[in-house]
């Protein structure tokens, strides 16, 4: 056995230089670390205890009781990617607004002065800042306790700045450091090049002593190579001695081997001599055969496109190629072919295809001890898709590239027998059909190999996506007409699409969005998911948030639809929702998401509605301030003839009378002037526009643009107006709940509402507007802006949306809406 050679002396200097340096670096790294996490919480604490102290200034005493209008600016200060958790306590620590679970057992405050600490609140860890606010009453004097906490990943975040901002600086002059070294070290070292370069120079029978002017550091050696050359220069001569003396009597016994060859040769029993020589020459061929066959394997993507091409059908080689698998191996491999492949055809060679499929198939095998999938589909552009996945190492984006090229394997392939000329083998034969492979991560681990072919006649396939998609398009139709006779009742309350093909999944959703509006999504992600059937329950926003915590949805949600942007960011704040990085997410408006926890997927504006024939042209008012105006100088016309949210029952009329109050001096104004005409009080944009269109009111207000966009494209006799002053856009959100019972599906569909695909059907069949720029359609986000010349408000899906929602400050703006809106009402 062969023994390792030992590290070289510059190495070993290298190597405890190196060590040293880097040791030092590490120790200098763990400094900064710690000072950028100490500078991160003092930095993000400010902002924690300006929030904190923005609540305790807005801490009242009203008959005795403690009371909070909890302020817009509070929860704005933190960062808007953070999960935020506030409670006010009174003075003997009882529960005045907010989290009742947030630390329950830390002290109450008993100073103005901000205290922090770090927790766990819902199981994550926490930054919480505890203050006091003194209050007088009758009773005496005490401290309110505010309490603030906030998720740490702003924190983390800026300490990663930091970190990574000194870590530049320290790699480059720990760089620089090792540079200094090797470059000492070569200095330390050059007199051995000396002696290195005289070596070389000399001829190969030159073993004379060496005289070259070295240190006295360096003498010895040369001495000791002097020595050693002059032994090695007496073994020499008496090596050459030796092979002299060897040759001599090597040539005997070839001489004596020659001579009975040529005996052999006139052997009189040439049967037997032939024989023998017959077996020699057979043995002979098979290794020449045994060449010549790995020649031809190794060339044949070389010869790919000189070989006779014709149809093959793809699911008919999938199977060839998986029954010539060995007995042992074939349990481990499924096959999924799509609906619609089992007709589609390649123009190409068997030969090829089937060696390019097999040497995939080897790979998954070898690299994964698990089961393997081939799956069949087809996809646009008139291509069939054939993957292989396993559930292997997998192999990293560096390498993806390289293993395409011969002879080149990945980090992962080591231990693992192979020649690394199976993928260089199955990418020349792709490529000699016109067509792509691509290597990618699978999802949950391992390796997918996509292999795009171009099919033989892709008009045809073309022919057959249209009848599809007319099909789909009148599945779309009907169920925008509400006939609704094809879904069957799946509960007492949810509504079953059935699945156009055979059934394999079930996803459920639960929205508040009317039935017949979101239908058209629904039946165009089953086009794409023709195995997927899909139950759908609708409910009112405010039912929806409340029966989702109570655990009384049935069936159990996949995903959360709601218009009520704050309720959904209420339930992503107390930790509900699953977090999914969509593909899409890059291309959405900034504040049409957070945390990729609560992602919004159309655009509606809030706008006011009127019958024309009531309303003639020129007498609309075009703005908040103008519907004020008019209602205070024509009560008597409108009274009982204006209809608006009922903003306790319903939570996007909740949600759109809080922004209002926020932007618009004019809100409480206007709200009176609702209550000077007794305007009638819906939780259902519907419902307004119904009522509206048959003339029994004559405007609504607040009502959801998205609604009446559809109501007026199917004929209702209604006129919309985009207010000049602001219109305020929401946009419906979804949430995948972390008790989805098929999360995955729910992915998918947020994939799908947020695609081209997903958006084309907001543009145009629901109307309920496309949210990603440069969308094809009717209702998308430039052409609503461009009906109206106020300024577009968007609300966004932040956590200052939770102020309104304070039990508190809601039980006051709805306290004070009843007394000015709807006086003396029950």
């Amino acid at each position: 056995m062969r023994r390792p050679s030992p590290p070289s002396l510059r190495r070993r200097i290298l190597i405890l230089a190196a060590s040293m340096l880097l040791g030092a670096a590490v120790l200098l790294m763990t400094f900064i670390s710690d000072y950028a996490n100490r500078a991160a919480d003092q930095a993000l604490d400010r902002l924690l205890s300006a929030a904190a102290l923005s609540i305790a200034g807005a801490v009242l005493v009203e008959d005795g009781a403690v009371v909070v209008e909890m302020p817009f600016a509070a929860f704005a200060m933190v960062s808007g990617e953070e999960r935020v958790f506030y409670t006010v306590l009174g003075p003997q620590g009882e529960h005045v607004t907010g989290y009742r679970d947030l630390a329950p057992d830390t002290p109450l405050a008993a100073s103005v002065d901000p205290v922090f600490s770090d927790i766990r609140h819902n199981g994550e860890p926490v930054r919480m800042v505890r203050l006091g606010r003194l209050i007088s009453t009758a009773e005496g004097t005490g401290w309110v306790t505010i309490r603030v906490a906030e998720t740490r990943g702003a924190r983390a975040a800026l300490a990663a700045e930091i970190v990574g901002a000194a870590l530049v600086p320290v790699g480059v002059l720990t760089v620089l450091a090792l540079a200094l070294v090797w470059i000492v070290i070569g200095r330390a070292f050059a007199p051995l090049a000396v002696i290195d370069r005289a070596l070389r120079q000399r001829r190969p029978d030159d073993l004379s002593s060496l005289d070259v002017p070295v240190p006295v550091e360096v003498q010895r050696l040369v001495g000791g190579l002097n020595n050693f050359m002059g032994r090695l220069e007496q073994s020499t001569a008496r090596m050459g001695g030796l092979v002299a003396e060897a040759a001599h009597q090597v040539r005997n016994p070839l001489a004596s081997l020659r001579a009975q060859s040529e005996m052999a040769l006139d052997e009189p029993d040439t049967a037997q001599l032939r024989a023998r020589v017959g077996r020699i020459h057979t043995s002979a061929v098979e290794a020449s055969h045994l060449v010549t066959q790995l020649l031809m394997d190794a060339t044949i993507s070389h010869r790919m496109e000189t070989e006779q091409r014709r149809p093959i059908s793809i699911s008919a080689l999938v199977q060839e190629v998986v029954d010539r698998l060995d007995p042992d191996l074939r349990p481990r491999v499924g096959t999924d072919i799509g609906a619609g492949t089992d007709t589609i055809v390649v123009n190409g060679d068997r030969v090829g295809l089937r060696e390019m499929l097999r040497n995939l198939i080897d790979n998954a095998l070898a690299y994964s001890a698990g089961d393997i999938q081939i799956a069949v589909a087809t996809q646009t552009g008139g291509m069939v898709r054939l993957a292989v996945r396993d559930r292997g190492p997998g192999i990293t984006d560096a390498d993806k590239a390289r293993v395409l090229q011969r002879f080149v394997r990945g980090e992962g392939a080591s231990g693992t027998v192979g020649s690394g000329l199976g993928l260089a083998i199955a990418q020349g034969v792709v490529a000699g059909h016109g067509g792509t492979l691509t290597l990618s991560d699978r999802a949950g681990g391992g390796l997918e190999v996509i292999v795009a072919l171009p099919v033989e006649d892709a008009a045809h396939i073309g022919r057959s996506r249209t009848r599809r998609a007319g099909a789909a398009g009148a599945v779309l139709l009907a169920c925008t007409l509400s006939t609704l006779g094809a879904p069957r009742p799946a509960s007492a309350d949810a509504i079953l699409f059935a699945a156009p093909a055979a059934e394999t999944q079930r996803m459920a959703i639960a929205g508040t969005t009317d039935t017949a509006l979101f239908a058209p999504y629904i039946a165009a992600f089953q086009a794409e998911n023709p195995g997927v059937a899909v139950t759908y329950l609708e409910r009112d926003s405010l039912a929806l948030y409340d029966g989702f915590l109570a655990g009384t949805l049935d069936p159990a949600p996949d995903v959360l639809i709601s218009s009520a942007s704050d309720l959904q960011m209420k339930l992503a704040n107390d930790g509900h929702a699953l977090a999914y990085q969509s593909a899409w997410l890059e291309a959405l408006p900034a504040w049409a998401q957070w945390r990729a926890e609560v992602i919004g997927f159309t655009y509606e504006p809030a706008v006011i509605i009127y019958n024309p024939r009531l309303m003639p042209p020129g007498t609309q008012p075009r703005t908040h301030l103008d519907l004020a105006v008019l209602l205070e100088e024509q009560p008597a016309r409108f009274a009982g003839r204006v209809a608006t949210y009922d903003i306790e029952r319903s939570g996007v009329g909740y949600l759109l009378a809080s922004q209002d109050q926020q932007i618009s001096s004019q809100f409480w104004r206007l709200a009176a002037a609702f209550g000077r005409v007794r305007a009638r009080l819906s939780d259902s944009s519907p419902a307004i526009l119904d009522s509206v269109a048959s003339g029994e009111l004559i405007m609504g207000y607040n009502v959801l643009g998205s609604y009446a966009f559809a109501r007026q494209a199917a004929g209702a006799r209604i006129g919309i107006i985009v207010p000049d002053d602001y219109v305020l856009v929401l946009t419906r959100s979804m949430v995948i709940p972390r008790t989805a019972p098929n999360s995955d599906l729910a992915r998918a569909f947020v994939d799908f509402a947020l695609s081209p695909a997903g958006q084309r059907v907001g543009a145009g069949p629901s109307a309920l507007g496309a949210i990603m720029p440069d969308s094809a359609g009717t209702w998308t986000p430039e052409r609503i802006s461009m009906m109206g010349t106020g300024v577009i408000q968007p609300i966004a899906l932040a956590p200052v949306l939770l102020v309104a929602l304070d039990p508190q400050r809601r039980s006051r703006f709805l306290t004070t809406w009843q007394e000015i809106v709807a006086p003396g009402r029950p």
